[in-house]
């Protein structure tokens, strides 16, 4: 028994040491931490239960035989943060690069399967130089098994990837179907194929960190949610972000009490709007007013700027925020916008989290770059995720809604629970000046008589009641009740229930 004991503590100490000292100091000289040394940060102490230590690959090519690490590669088990379950698998670069074999999605995937089964989020730390070629076609079936597993649990248990290191090929097509990506600066980058593909097939010169670096991807690309500065910011922030989240699609988001009262008014909203309705504002400063204590958690802050979307807490539960944003782009819908809200409310609808939505659209965005990009079939996605989603939908109208963005921004139609409006917003088909212009044209060369119209036309349709006589909007309040009057709608809502016709799956506007 006791030279089983001694073989096991040294089967354990080779599996911990990785790819061993010398490999562990060049990741740390990277600024990088070891797969084992980020779950450390990122699970309660003494939580973790790892699984497959032991596990070694069965390649036999190219001098493989003799080079079998306990582990291959990849750390994975479970564990709790904040005292709630999760499972997780930690890449280690010091072992072949992090590269994936056979055997070591094989390992991610039972963890993955035992989440479904057991109805608790995945989180993967990815650190992959991609898959491991001395496997070939086997490496490349275990990436096939891990994409078929993470549609499995896509809408069944959140799923979130940590990418903090190099990310290329097919490796880039996990974190892509998982609900969030989260990136760490300067060391971390995700592509299809690298920068020397890339200028032997194009002849562009472009760097690594240019093509699929942290920052590219959380402004252009909009494939990651957040960028960090390094692995310890991200593991902290990921913890805090976890807290938003249900265990799985079966259960209602974690409550956490709050001091913060929920009939609370703040008067600096009343002046919030400009009087010019032409003059931007940030909604950012809304958001902040109306959540318990201010914390909001905005996702793609540096994408789609015009409009804003993130967790946050409303009388201790958390909700999903989405609001357009008159700082950038006046707030118009474009393509962009219209994609990050439409997977951020769909995530939001799968997993029981409420929707808020604060309104100020003027509409589409016009032009040949957004009507050639396909503006219609991607705004459709929003339109599309608004009225499938079957959770709570509280909608505040600030100032405008025009044309059919109007309709999208979850409005009555699209069964939002509740519709309210501030007293100085403007529900129309369009801007008093447009309308007037169409509807006068033949007055066109009289300004004095088209500036009358024009004032004719905001006095009657240019405020909340015209929609309001019709049931569209449930009440007017004052912007500073907007907090208690939310607070009260999602009270009211917290057990509602509605189902979709039965239905395979629908067939959204990709």
């Amino acid at each position: 028994m006791h030279d089983i004991i001694e073989q096991l503590e040294k089967k354990r100490a080779a599996a911990r040491l990785g790819g061993g000292e010398k490999r562990i100091a060049a990741q740390h000289a990277k600024g990088k931490l070891t797969a084992r040394e980020r779950l450390e940060l990122l699970l309660d102490e003494g939580s973790f239960e790892e699984w497959d230590m032991f596990v070694e690959h069965r390649c036999v090519e190219f001098g493989m035989a003799d080079n079998r690490p306990p582990g291959d590669g990849v750390v994975t088990g479970y564990g709790m943060i904040n005292g709630r379950l999760v499972f997780v698998f930690s890449q280690d670069f010091t072992v072949f690069g992090g590269a994936l074999s056979e055997a070591h999605a094989e390992k991610i995937c039972k963890v993955m399967d035992q989440a479904m089964k057991v109805g608790a989020p995945v989180i993967g730390l990815n650190d992959s130089g991609g898959a491991r070629i001395q496997e070939g076609v086997a490496s490349l079936g275990g990436y096939a098994e891990v994409f078929q597993r993470n549609v499995l649990a896509s809408g069944v248990v959140p799923q979130i990837s940590l990418i903090m290191g190099p990310c290329a090929g097919g490796a880039v097509y996990s974190p892509a179907m998982t609900d969030f990506i989260f990136m760490v600066k300067d060391s971390s980058y995700m592509f299809v194929t690298g920068p020397e593909v890339v200028k032997t097939v194009t002849h562009e010169e472009v760097t690594a960190e240019e093509l699929g670096g942290a920052l590219t991807h959380t402004s252009k690309s909009g494939v990651a949610d957040l960028a960090f500065e390094n692995d310890v910011e991200a593991i902290a922030m990921l913890r805090r972000f976890f807290n938003y989240l249900p265990l799985n699609n079966r259960e209602k988001p974690p409550v956490r009490p709050s001091v913060d009262a929920a009939d609370r008014t703040d008067l600096s909203l009343d002046t919030l709007v400009p009087d010019n309705p032409n003059q931007p504002y940030d909604i950012k400063e809304l958001i902040f007013k109306v959540v318990d204590d201010g914390d909001f958690f905005e996702l793609q802050p540096e994408h789609a700027k015009n409009i804003v979307i993130g967790f946050g807490r409303m009388d201790g539960r958390p909700v999903g925020i989405v609001a357009n944003n008159p700082m950038v782009l006046a707030g118009c819908l474009d393509i962009k916008s219209s994609i990050k809200a439409a997977r951020f409310v769909r995530f939001c609808d799968a997993f029981n989290i409420p929707v808020v939505t604060f309104v100020d659209v003027p509409g589409f965005m016009p032009g040949t770059s957004q009507e050639y990009g396909g503006i219609i079939k991607h705004g459709a996605k929003l339109l599309y995720a608004y009225a499938e989603c079957t959770v709570p939908k509280v909608t505040v109208i600030t100032r405008k809604a025009y044309g059919g963005a109007y309709d999208v921004m979850s409005s009555k139609h699209l069964r939002g629970d509740v519709n309210f409006s501030w007293p100085n917003a403007e529900i129309a088909v369009m801007g008093a000046k447009g309308a007037v212009e169409i509807i006068f044209r033949e007055d066109k060369g009289d300004p004095a008589k088209l500036a009358a119209k024009e004032a004719e036309y905001k006095a009657r349709f240019a405020n909340p009641f015209v929609a309001g006589a019709r049931g569209y909007i449930d009440d007017v309040i004052q912007p500073h009740e907007t907090r208690k009057r939310i607070c009260r709608s999602l009270a009211m809502l917290k057990d509602k229930k509605l189902d979709n016709p039965w239905r395979k799956h629908g067939n959204i506007p990709l």
